[in-house]
């Protein structure tokens, strides 16, 4: 059987992000982002609404302040009370999850859009994307980047302009470029 490259996107494989079917899941979440982000002054309930619309699933009390950006939206699970600040980005060409009572700072990056290492593969123009998870309460400070294939632990803590290159431990605080442990102050 073979896949489309909508089905090989979302299993995390070599895909063309040009092909039509996918074309028209960015157009629609570009219009449904042109909406949303119009929404500044709506209440937190009534976004949440529109979060609904697209996203795969949304939690309880978990608020989004536009400005937001995404590719498609159908892959991003948010949890309970999980919180985004204004300007965040989450490339989801697969799934991103974001678990109860997180926090996140503006100007955050998920980014799951991979490509290959191989200069001859990446010159074909295709892509694939790796998972992102993000436990329960966790605190992502502004203009950090969390990278492709990243998983964080419950109760971590990624400090504002850190880069996440690798998994980080429940309970662990991660600092810098690329993102590292640090001692509790």
């Amino acid at each position: 059987m073979t896949l489309t490259e909508k089905q090989k996107m979302l299993a995390g494989e070599l895909y063309n992000a040009n092909d039509p079917e996918l074309q028209a899941d960015l157009k629609h979440a570009h219009q449904w982002m042109a909406r949303y982000n119009a929404m500044l002054a709506a209440t937190s309930g009534e976004r949440r609404a529109v979060l609904r619309e697209l996203f795969k699933a949304v939690g309880h009390g978990a608020t989004i302040r536009p400005p937001f950006h995404c590719d498609y939206g159908f892959n991003i699970s948010l949890g309970h009370g999980v919180f985004l600040n204004f300007n965040c980005v989450i490339l989801d060409v697969v799934a991103v999850t974001i678990g109860d009572h997180t926090q996140i700072g503006p100007g955050v990056q998920i980014l799951t859009a991979d490509h290959p290492r191989d200069p001859e593969v990446r010159k074909s123009g295709l892509e694939n994307g790796r998972e992102i998870h993000i436990g329960k309460n966790v605190w992502i400070g502004g203009g950090a980047i969390i990278l492709p294939g990243v998983t964080v632990g419950d109760d971590a803590i990624i400090a504002a302009g850190a880069v996440v290159t690798k998994d980080v431990a429940p309970g662990t605080t991660v600092a810098g470029v690329p993102a590292k442990p640090v001692r509790a102050g």
